[in-house]
C-alpha cells in the first residue's frame, strides 16, 4: 500500500504566491513522500527480524513483494511528479497505486499475518473489518480518480478554442 497520498488537484490548504512557491511546496511534498516511502520500505522489511510487533506471523513474509512494489510504486510515481505532475497524468497514476493497493489489501486479508489469541478483545474480526473498508476506500479513491480524469477529457474537449 501506498502509505502517503497526495492530491491530484488543489484545495490541500497550500500556500500559493506569485513567486511559483505553490510549484516549490509541491515539489517538496513529493520530496518528503519520497523520503517517508523510502523509510516504510526500510522499516516494513525488518519487522520480522526486530520481532515488533508482537502479533505479527511468519506468514507476513508472504507479503512483502507486494508491500514493497507499492511502496516502489509510489516513490517512482513521487519522482516523476517532481518534473511532471499534470492532473490528468496524476489521476491515472493514483487509479493505478490504487490497483496495486487493492491487491495489497487483498492479499492481506487472504494471508491475514496475525496473531491475536493472546487478547480478550476479538481483534481478528475488528482488523478484518478495517480491512474490509479500506479495500472500499481505496475502491472509491480510484473511482474519483476515475471521475476527476473523464471529467477533465471532457472540459478539455469541449472548451471552445481560445485565440484561433
Amino acid at each position: 500500500m501506498s502509505f502517503v497520498k497526495h492530491s491530484s488537484e488543489g484545495g490541500t490548504g497550500q500556500v500559493v504566491s506569485s513567486g511559483g512557491q505553490s510549484r516549490a511546496w509541491k515539489r517538496f511534498g513529493y520530496g518528503v513522500a519520497i523520503a517517508v516511502n523510502i523509510a516504510l520500505m526500510f522499516v516494513v522489511n525488518n519487522l520480522l527480524e526486530w520481532g515488533w510487533p508482537a502479533f505479527l506471523t511468519d506468514d507476513f513474509e508472504q507479503l512483502l513483494p507486494l508491500i514493497n512494489l507499492s511502496l516502489a510504486a509510489s516513490i517512482v510515481a513521487n519522482v516523476i511528479y517532481l518534473w511532471f505532475d499534470a492532473a490528468w497524468f496524476k489521476s491515472v497514476v493514483q487509479i493505478v497505486l490504487g490497483g496495486i493497493s487493492m491487491v495489497v489489501a487483498i492479499r492481506t486479508f487472504q494471508v491475514f499475518p496475525f496473531a491475536f489469541s493472546g487478547y480478550e478483545v476479538n481483534w481478528e474480526a475488528i482488523t478484518r473489518v478495517i480491512l474490509v473498508l479500506v479495500m472500499i476506500g481505496i475502491g472509491i479513491g480510484m473511482v474519483v480518480e476515475l471521475g476527476k480524469l473523464v471529467r477533465g477529457w471532457y472540459q478539455a474537449s469541449t472548451a471552445p478554442n481560445q485565440g484561433r
